[in-house]
């Protein structure tokens, strides 16, 4: 599978490891906790020197962070100073590009209220496009060019040939069957993490799940256990790689970690959404069948099967103030466990980080205690 080109992937992985790790909390000993779920801090909360994005989520405000960095085509440092690479206070710093950067976001909302009743029809990436000079000229051969298609759209023409139920049976078959499917109830795993978090170091990772939408991933970062929960309702991250000790998933991550958790157990995945239509578009040459979840006018979900039955990804978008971002998942890698093929590899891709999730062992229908889904407890600086 092909990825970003080598300006934007430095630009994510600026992001990552130094708005992600640099304004992080230091590193400490997590553990997990019975908890009332806690409030979701928002950005002033947090970062005292932003200005016009308050308000937000502390999970939402890197996803728009992240919208910046992809319509850009650049990374955190092209609007912060470059000493901000090497610590958090200076991204406090203020810049010309900083103050550029607000008065664009002002255009944008006063466009999109003015023409579009306030929806969120012009985003950042609607003029720049990937890069930091948007182009005031045709480019004569995108004109005339072969036409460039994104797979990951959440508008696609309906394919009337195929129902999203034949599309889920020819997977459930492709997987294993009906039966097998069904008896899979639990399994936990261990393999390894690699992503910007970690400079694409191999760190462990342990894997729990639970039929039908609770999964569990603990990271053992070089300072400390990263812990990422979701118990069905409400999720979680908490350690060294979070800007504050417990952070609380809201909106699009939220409804991210509810549909990675669904899929992992994929009798369950038909019935998640009370609405599915369905697409067809092509992966790296490979025609595949989207089929796209909903519970109501906006799109939540879109899975992507090739033509053999598998699952080969999963996009979910997440609304920022600057507009609509996408989160890819790429599954690769399927071996049997308890006679139903699962993905053992899997690469996430957000504008403002990528990881992958390696496999070497899966241990099906095993007891995992509650306690794994649950809030974690904050971590504590050391």
């Amino acid at each position: 599978m092909s990825f970003r080109s080598g300006r934007t992937f430095a630009g994510a992985a600026a992001i990552a490891a130094v708005c992600l790790l640099g304004v992080s909390i230091a590193g400490g000993r997590t553990t997990f906790a019975q908890e009332p779920p806690a409030r979701a801090q928002v950005v002033e909360d947090v970062f005292s020197s932003v200005s016009i994005l308050r308000g937000i989520p502390v999970d939402n405000f890197f996803e728009t962070m992240g919208m910046f960095a992809a319509a850009m085509g650049n990374d955190c440092t092209f609007c912060h100073v470059k000493e901000a690479y090497f610590g958090a206070a200076a991204f406090a710093d203020p810049t010309p590009r900083i103050q550029r950067a607000r008065q664009m976001i002002v255009m944008m909302n006063t466009v999109n209220k003015t023409y579009f009743g306030g929806q969120s029809r012009v985003t950042c990436f609607t003029c720049h496009g990937g890069s930091n000079v948007p182009k005031e000229e045709p480019i004569l051969s995108l004109q005339y060019g072969p036409p460039v298609e994104n797979p990951n759209e959440r508008g696609f023409p309906v394919y009337e040939q195929e129902s999203a139920d034949q599309v889920f049976d020819r997977y459930i078959a492709a997987i294993g069957g009906a039966e097998r499917v069904a008896a899979l109830s639990s399994f936990t795993a261990t393999g390894t993490y690699q992503g910007f978090d970690t400079a694409f170091s191999e760190v462990p990772v342990e894997l729990y799940a639970n039929a039908p939408n609770q999964a569990a991933m603990v990271v053992q970062m070089f300072n400390g256990p990263s812990f990422r929960s979701y118990d069905g309702r409400s999720g979680w991250m908490a350690g060294p790689d979070t800007p504050v000790p417990l952070l609380t998933l809201t909106g699009g991550n939220l409804g991210r970690a509810r549909a990675q958790a669904i899929v992992s157990f994929p009798a369950g995945i038909r019935d998640a959404f009370s609405q599915w239509r369905v697409g067809r578009t092509d992966i790296d040459d490979r025609e595949v069948r989207i089929v796209q979840g909903s519970d109501g006018e906006q799109p939540l979900v879109n899975l992507y099967f090739e033509r053999a039955g598998l699952l080969v990804r999963m996009v979910t978008w997440t609304g920022t103030p600057a507009g609509v971002v996408p989160t890819q998942v790429d599954y690769s890698d399927y071996r049997e466990v308890a006679g139903v093929m699962m993905p053992f590899s899997w690469t996430v891709s957000q504008t403002y980080m990528q990881m992958t999730v390696s496999l070497s062992e899966v241990r099906p229908n095993v007891a995992i205690e509650a306690a794994r889904f649950a809030q974690p407890a904050p971590s504590v600086p050391q």
